[in-house]
């Protein structure tokens, strides 16, 4: 039987969701669910096919993720021919095989030793028949003595997430005055139920590792020890309120870095949706949503076709000059500022952009430092428009467009992507060798600077010559390069100046595993909350410290962490802690209200 061509029916939204409702009147809403997850994939395939930009391989990797964008992965492997030493007319030589290389396999094969282990509780085992000078129970005539290294034994258990010791206190009473004796509460055990490594643990699951709040209370269920989806958010929101002041002691800190990185992506507030929307959008945000502090904003599409991640400017039906229309898109920004070799990582979600995000954390920079570096993607949305600072784009974007034609135009796409690749190579040398901003610079100047100006040459001269079509895929990520040529090789003239901006792209999926998970914050309060949790702990990860050892320290000395914050960060709240337990009158105690 012959499968009938398929047939594109075109509908306008209006007519989708009569249909809609017309099935949800006969359907049971299992099968209704169905019907519009189809109508809705349905639509957003059929946008995709609609935008010329949109190649079956571009379409493959939105619908399915994208692989590798490694150089050898996209181009291949490319090894240059040995000049042939062959006569002519000779009989070809029998090339012996190349000698294999020996390779050494790392001792353990992978597994984790004993040292790994630094979260561990370290038990100290005694041998139990012998100590140091004991005589030799196998030859009766030595002497045995304790080695530095002792033997190991790593075992794991399992347990529930989050625990629970019911205390059983033993009660009496006098069988005369009737009067009841109740035990002592043992010593450490505070009269609150829920304890501060409780927030701890639910807050790194729910924002560090995306565990919605109702799975967590499915698996506590199943082991029996029952916590409530409501009872973890009033938990994590009130730990939210105690370390608050370090939230906001990074983001004074952060304005004072050296390099700033700055992104978007996409997030769901259920009060800015449906009939919440209709609500009046405070005056902040009451730009048109194609500009941001009265700059235009490109469209996203063009100036990035491969970011999938990041969002995209909701279009109003109006002229670009409708300053009236209200924004309606949702970002969350992630903002990455380095300094002397430190990082802090910020969030911020609801209605603004990254760059309105940006100036409210540059707010905070001294007037007396320089306008810092700015590492973000070419959207104009990215800037700061109140602020100036020294303005790079990322070559990891420029370079994804070439990623995305190498199969139309393999030969090209190969020239590009090597040139980069030394690049990249050569700044990884400036990392190994552990260079100085200043001599990084003039690394990056004798050896990428060569490589970026035949580079340059070569796009001009692809145009100019009409070499490439410039309406095609590679024409245009030619064109990109460019027109944001000066931006995209700031780290040749400006020292500290990074390549790419992977290192925000890499902390926003703090923020998309989040929304793969849990969906959505149906609050503004619940989406602050999410930005609180994701900027602690993802810098602790950047300065390797335990998120959780931190987020308990935090709660147990709200008191002090509230009057002096800049004492509490992720980089030194442990030495906070061993000042104040050699010499209690240290902490700061808060004033005593009149």
């Amino acid at each position: 039987m012959k499968t009938p061509n398929p047939r594109i029916i075109e509908l306008g939204v209006n007519e989708w969701e009569d249909i809609l409702q017309r099935a949800k009147a006969v359907l049971n809403e299992k099968d209704y669910q169905i019907v519009e997850a189809v109508v809705q994939s349905y639509a957003y395939v059929t946008d995709l096919l609609e935008d010329k930009r949109t190649t079956i391989d571009r379409l493959r990797k939105l619908l399915f993720g994208s692989g590798s964008e490694k150089t050898c992965d996209v181009i291949g492997q490319t090894q240059a021919a040995p000049p042939s030493t062959v006569q002519p007319g000779a009989e070809p030589l029998e090339q012996a095989e190349p000698p294999q290389e020996e390779t050494t396999q790392a001792p353990g094969h992978g597994r984790n030793g004993a040292d790994d282990y630094s979260g561990a509780e370290r038990i100290a085992v005694p041998h139990g028949l012998l100590s140091s000078g004991d005589i030799c129970p196998d030859c009766e005539k030595g002497k045995v003595y304790q080695l530095a290294s002792p033997g190991v034994l790593v075992r794991i258990v399992g347990q529930a997430p989050v625990q629970a010791k019911v205390y059983e206190l033993e009660k009496f009473r006098c069988n005369l005055c009737g009067k009841v004796f109740t035990a002592d509460t043992p010593e450490g055990v505070g009269s609150e139920k829920y304890d501060a490594t409780a927030g701890s643990m639910i807050a790194l699951l729910k924002y560090g590792s995306g565990l919605p709040f109702n799975r967590l209370e499915g698996l506590q269920g199943t082991l029996g020890i029952p916590l409530p989806a409501s009872t973890q958010w009033d938990i994590v929101n009130a730990v939210a309120g105690t370390v608050e002041p370090v939230y906001e002691e990074l983001i004074r800190q952060a304005a004072q870095g050296q390099v700033l990185h700055n992104d978007d992506t996409t997030v769901k507030i259920l009060e800015f949706m449906g009939k919440r929307a209709r609500k009046e959008v405070p005056a902040d945000f009451g730009e048109s949503p194609d500009t941001v502090g009265g700059h235009a904003v490109a469209d996203h599409r063009t100036e990035n076709p491969s970011h999938d991640d990041s969002p995209r400017c909701e279009q109003s039906e109006g002229p670009v000059a409708n300053h009236k229309a209200k924004r309606r898109g949702m970002f969350t920004s992630g903002i990455v500022s380095t300094s002397e070799g430190r990082r802090i990582a910020l969030f911020f979600s609801g209605r603004k952009h990254a760059g309105e995000n940006l100036t409210d954390v540059l707010a905070h920079r001294a007037a007396d430092l320089a306008p810092p570096i700015q590492m973000c993607d070419a959207l104009s949305r990215n800037v700061p428009a109140a602020f100036k600072t020294l303005l790079g784009n990322c070559l990891a974007h420029g370079r994804r467009q070439f990623v995305d034609v190498a199969d139309r135009f393999p030969e090209e796409c190969r020239h590009v992507l090597e040139s980069l690749a030394d690049v990249y190579k050569n700044d990884a040398l400036a990392r190994e060798r552990n260079l100085s901003p200043e001599a990084r610079l003039v690394f990056h100047q004798a050896e990428s600077g060569p490589v970026m100006k035949k580079l340059q040459a070569w796009c001009i001269r692809q145009l100019e010559d009409r070499l490439v079509e410039p309406n095609s895929g590679l024409g245009q990520a030619i064109s990109y390069l460019i027109r944001h040529w000066e931006k995209l090789t700031l780290f040749l003239r400006q020292p500290g100046a990074p390549l790419d901006n992977n290192i925000v792209e890499r902390a926003l999926k703090k923020a998309i595993l989040h929304r793969k998970n849990s969906l959505f914050y149906k609050t503004m309060n619940g989406a602050h909350v999410g930005d609180v949790f994701m900027s602690l702990i993802y810098t602790c990860q950047f300065c390797t410290a335990d998120p959780f050892d931190y987020l308990t320290e935090l709660q147990t000395h709200a008191e002090a962490l509230s009057s002096n914050p800049q004492q509490w960060m992720p980089w030194n709240y442990r030495e906070t802690i061993q000042n104040t337990a050699a010499d209690p009158s240290l902490i700061p105690r808060q004033p005593t209200p009149q």
